[in-house]
């Protein structure tokens, strides 16, 4: 790529910061992967408004997502040849790159006022209003869109059919015995699954194999399901993102929460639930500390805390035994 339209962070962050200045552009926020037609439908979209600059992680994966193949960042070099044959042409206004750290972004977007910056859903973890870039937007008052990951429906599907079988490769988990510690880590292992982007929660259910000690049977496990399809939040962009809903708020959401998952799961392949054990990576929420405490299952294994220890009164009142153990 031409060295005058490509810029790295590191270097600028410590040098002159004119030339990006001058450009008065449209900032694309380092985006998770998107495709060649979604790209040219971004470029055609805003190029005719301003100069474009994309952001560039120097990272592979979304912070806080490593390895998951559902949140890889766009690869630098994926449209070099594509920006390059955009800025060969006649026209006002050009493309440029800026290479960062993730980290970063906040205070690249302390640093310059942009025309307007765009991020593409699913290019960070948690809500995005309850980050530090969205702060930093607020605070200089610029303009910003939340945009979609896909061009339309049929691609958001198809890119969902084309992951699914490699994050199962990784992270789906086969029947077998498990001490208490790696069913633990299958419902941690098991959440990585997931496409929602504000938490993954994946859960593991067993029941103690006979004359073996903390060993337990892996009878089923699922995890938090964004639906009515896994890319719908990306395409379409995430509920609590939309209404500024405050991070324990159930009333904007798009997944099915993973306790939920696993009883529709359980009765669907008719596994019984009277004396097994669940083991959750968070601990259940109000709603479904409720409908657990209906059901036969007689003890919960959990790491993180949630909502104050609700689920711990709400079970243990239920005569249900609860326990934490931290990985």
């Amino acid at each position: 790529m031409n060295d005058s339209t490509a810029f790295d962070w590191s270097e600028v962050a410590f040098g002159s910061k004119k030339p990006l200045r001058e450009l008065q552009a449209i900032f694309i926020a380092a985006p998770r992967e998107i495709s060649h037609k979604r790209f040219i439908q971004i470029i055609r979209q805003y190029l005719p408004k301003a100069n474009i600059i994309l952001g560039l992680a120097n990272e592979q994966y979304v912070d806080g997502f490593e390895g998951q193949p559902q949140f890889r960042m766009l690869a630098a070099e994926q449209f070099e040849d594509v920006i390059a044959k955009i800025n060969a042409n006649p026209q006002e206004h050009k493309i440029y790159t800026l290479r960062y750290d993730q980290r970063d972004l906040k205070h690249i977007l302390n640093e310059f006022d942009f025309f307007r910056v765009l991020f593409v859903n699913g290019s960070w973890k948690y809500s995005f209003h309850t980050i530090e870039p969205f702060y930093a937007l607020i605070k200089r008052h610029t303009t910003y869109q939340l945009i979609p990951a896909f061009l339309d429906e049929a691609e958001a599907l198809a890119y969902e059919k084309r992951v699914m079988p490699e994050l199962k490769e990784l992270y789906e988990v086969k029947v077998g015995k498990y001490t208490e510690q790696e069913m633990l880590a299958i419902a941690r292992e098991t959440s990585k699954l997931s496409f929602d982007y504000n938490f993954q929660t994946g859960v593991a259910l067993g029941k103690k194999a006979n004359g073996k000690k903390d060993t337990y049977d892996l009878k089923c496990a699922a995890f938090n399901a964004v639906v009515p399809f896994q890319t719908y939040a990306l395409l379409h962009g995430a509920s609590r993102e939309k209404y500024f809903s405050p991070p324990h708020d159930l009333n904007h959401y798009d997944t099915v929460h993973a306790e939920t998952e696993l009883i529709i799961k359980a009765g669907r392949e008719h596994i019984p639930l009277k004396g097994t054990t669940l083991f959750i990576n968070l601990l259940p929420c109000p709603s479904c500390a409720r409908m657990l405490a209906e059901t036969d299952i007689a003890e919960f294994v959990y790491s993180i805390d949630h909502s104050e220890g609700y689920a711990i009164k709400m079970l243990e009142a239920a005569g249900k035994k609860v326990r934490r153990i931290v990985l």
